[in-house]
């Protein structure tokens, strides 16, 4: 479709709405970034609708919109008549009737960016108390990370493609990432 989007209710009246931040959530999320990820080239810009007045929440809901810039519907003209491995295609044909073999919907990994800016309006108001959120990859695969956070410098994280804060284990990630693509397959993980 044209955009995805959301609505986040429950925001109190007179957090700071940080922009900058929110984008820069996005940013870490967005595809096309290496070799390893979709090679999609969406923006991801956020517009907030509603629920914000001179970048402070006004206690009403957030309404927010992502616009999708590279939409592509005929990539997914040969999955018309094919489910695919790992892909909600087939429950949701069954469970609504319908299915958009175009790959979008609430199954689509597209779908997450919704996800990363409530996360990030929910991460500045923790900030608030004081409170801080960090996350890294601890398992691709049968390859992992065998420390626990408090060994960890977490600063690390985003030093490298698979945003584990271990060098090694980064790289053995790496590795195996490259390993199983070029099988033709793909691999899952641990946050």
């Amino acid at each position: 479709g044209a955009a995805i989007g959301g609505v986040i209710e429950g925001c109190p009246a007179g957090l700071f709405i940080d922009l900058a931040f929110i984008q820069s959530e996005l940013n870490r999320r967005r595809p096309g970034q290496s070799a390893i990820t979709s090679p999609r080239q969406e923006k991801d810009e956020v517009e907030i609708l509603s629920g914000v007045f001179e970048n402070i929440s006004t206690g009403t809901p957030i309404g927010f919109i992502i616009r999708n810039k590279d939409q592509q519907p005929a990539d997914y003209a040969h999955l018309q008549n094919t489910y695919r491995p790992s892909h909600a295609d087939f429950t949701y044909e069954n469970k609504y009737g319908r299915r958009d073999y175009r790959g979008g919907g609430r199954s689509s990994a597209r779908e997450t960016a919704s996800r990363i800016v409530a996360g990030a309006i929910a991460k500045l108001l923790l900030k608030q108390s004081g409170i801080t959120v960090n996350a890294f990859v601890k398992q691709v695969g049968p390859v992992k990370l065998d420390k626990e956070h408090h060994q960890l410098n977490l600063e690390k994280t985003e030093s490298n493609l698979v945003r584990c804060p271990d060098d090694a284990t980064a790289a053995a990630m790496l590795a195996y990432i490259e390993e199983i693509k070029m099988a033709g397959d793909t691999v899952g993980g641990v946050i």
